[in-house]
């Protein structure tokens, strides 16, 4: 990805803070970004959005109508928007309210103060995400690919949907827990697990045991994604016997890693 791609993006930032507005709009300008509009409220951004769809939204997390978790639902919840790539820049570190936002698909989260190259990281997944390329492997047929996707958040489900297909990968199965995700890996082939950590019935943890004790399948590659934090359960994350671990938001891009 280079600048001069980056500087195609159009974006809506969401900034109450008139200093702040400044020095984020100086970060995205620096990368060549110059359709930059910006919104002090919520409600003002979805006025805006009746009449132009950005690629980006840049929001921080207390609004005065509204959180930033309330932001990032509604456009989840909106049809025209959902798919919009979504970035926090937030001061907040409480994980209960951090966790919706990661849970909903988010790019990045980006902590105030941020780095430069945080902020050039974040945009480069928007490309990708925004103008995806299709995996060209020369030893894997990708369209062919079977993938289950693991995970009890309707909102993760639907990013991960979206940056499988942006890659080419159509043939997509769902659960919403690892119970069912067991039950569906039993029952069908799948050359990917995709799952969840934090899930209700049966964890992250729980469903790697289960298909590594496959009789014929246990060899399978499983993607774990994760906003966990606990280091013990990280740890315990990191012992077990999945392919490979992404953060929520996924970071590197899921396309790095799924082949």
């Amino acid at each position: 990805m280079t600048d001069r791609e980056l500087s195609n993006l159009q974006v809506f930032l969401v900034e109450p803070s008139h200093t702040q507005q400044l020095i984020i709009i100086q970060y995205l300008q620096s990368f060549g970004i110059s359709d930059i509009g910006c919104v002090a409220t919520g409600g003002e951004l979805f006025e805006r959005l009746q009449h132009s769809r950005p690629d980006l939204v840049v929001s921080a997390m207390y609004l005065p109508d509204m959180t930033g978790v309330e932001l990032v639902h509604a456009l989840r919840k909106d049809g025209a928007s959902y798919e919009m790539a979504f970035l926090l820049i937030s001061s907040e570190t409480n994980i209960k309210y951090l966790e919706p936002i990661r849970q909903a698909g988010a790019i990045a989260i980006l902590p105030k103060p941020f780095t430069r190259e945080a902020m050039h990281t974040a945009l480069q997944s928007t490309l990708e995400y925004v103008h995806p390329e299709k995996l060209g492997l020369e030893h894997i047929d990708i369209e062919d690919l079977r993938v289950l996707l693991v995970d009890d958040s309707e909102f993760s489900l639907k990013y991960l949907i979206k940056v499988f297909n942006n890659i080419g990968i159509d043939q997509l199965a769902v659960a919403h827990d690892g119970r069912q995700g067991l039950q569906l890996f039993s029952q069908h082939y799948f050359d990917l697990v995709v799952t969840d950590y934090n899930m209700p019935e049966m964890d992250g943890l729980q469903l790697v045991e289960h298909i590594r004790n496959h009789p014929e399948r246990g060899s399978t590659p499983i993607l774990m994604v994760t906003s966990e934090q606990n280091q013990s359960r990280l740890a315990a994350i990191e012992k077990s016997d999945v392919s490979a671990i992404l953060d929520k938001p996924s970071n590197p891009p899921l396309s790095n890693a799924c082949c």
